[in-house]
């Protein structure tokens, strides 16, 4: 008679990284609903659903906990857009190293492949207490403002930037460039920022695949309107 399998016992080590990831997870949420001085420690061990304990041993106390937050929550984002950051940064590499100027239609097409991603990740509900997290972070920088920046937004935005300047055929550091980035970039993160008065303005009860295939076109047009006049400048 054949012996019934059964599954291996959770290692202590097993244990300890479900209790860390529970811990991570939930405390994006409950430090983006009530900020740092709101948040306790007794209210962030109770949602994540572990012992109080947990968050000293782990992340030797709250204030760690609120950093290596931030830091998964960088990890996150780069999970849905790392891949494509990639491909784009090794292809500005190789260009950079044979002295060869990437083309305004190759940048464009770039460009719009990373603004219909964002979008795609700005209006999921995932992205709810990530916006909560960041938007305070921004209110009020601290330390985890600084992780989530270098991590994360600088780069996509320094990225951007590069796209962007060669679109407009200007310097990467010039002012407006980097001016005309943020603006850029505003205006995508306007769908997660503002995304009551999204769904009130276009008068949809939610995104679903029909209401993404229209954002993701409005990315496109969104793209292809950068240096299609001076903007107002001789």
């Amino acid at each position: 008679m054949m012996k019934k399998q059964t599954s291996p016992r959770p290692t202590k080590q097993d244990r300890g990284d479900v209790t860390r990831e529970k811990l991570l997870t939930s405390s994006i949420d409950v430090f983006g609903r009530y900020g740092f001085d709101g948040a306790t420690t007794r209210m962030l061990a109770e949602t994540a659903g572990v012992n109080l304990q947990a968050i000293p041993y782990y992340f030797g106390g709250k204030e760690g906990l609120y950093i290596a937050a931030a830091e998964h929550l960088s990890s996150i984002i780069i999970g849905h857009v790392g891949e494509l950051r990639t491909t784009i940064l090794e292809r500005l590499a190789r260009l950079d190293s044979a002295g060869e100027p990437m083309t305004s239609e190759e940048a464009r097409d770039l460009l719009t492949r990373v603004v219909q991603r964002m979008i795609a990740l700005f209006v999921s509900r995932q992205s709810e207490s990530w916006a909560r997290f960041i938007i305070r972070e921004q209110m009020e920088p601290t330390e985890a403002f600084e992780r989530v920046y270098a991590n994360v937004m600088g780069p996509m935005i320094g990225m951007a930037g590069r796209l962007v300047a060669t679109i407009l055929g200007e310097p990467p550091a010039s002012e407006h460039v980097r001016l005309r980035t943020l603006s850029f970039v505003g205006s995508i993160l306007v769908f997660r920022m503002a995304h009551a008065a999204m769904l009130r303005q276009m008068n949809w009860r939610a995104v679903g695949a029909d209401e993404l295939d229209i954002l993701r076109r409005h990315a496109a047009e969104l793209v292809a309107t950068l240096g299609s006049r001076k903007e107002g400048r001789s």
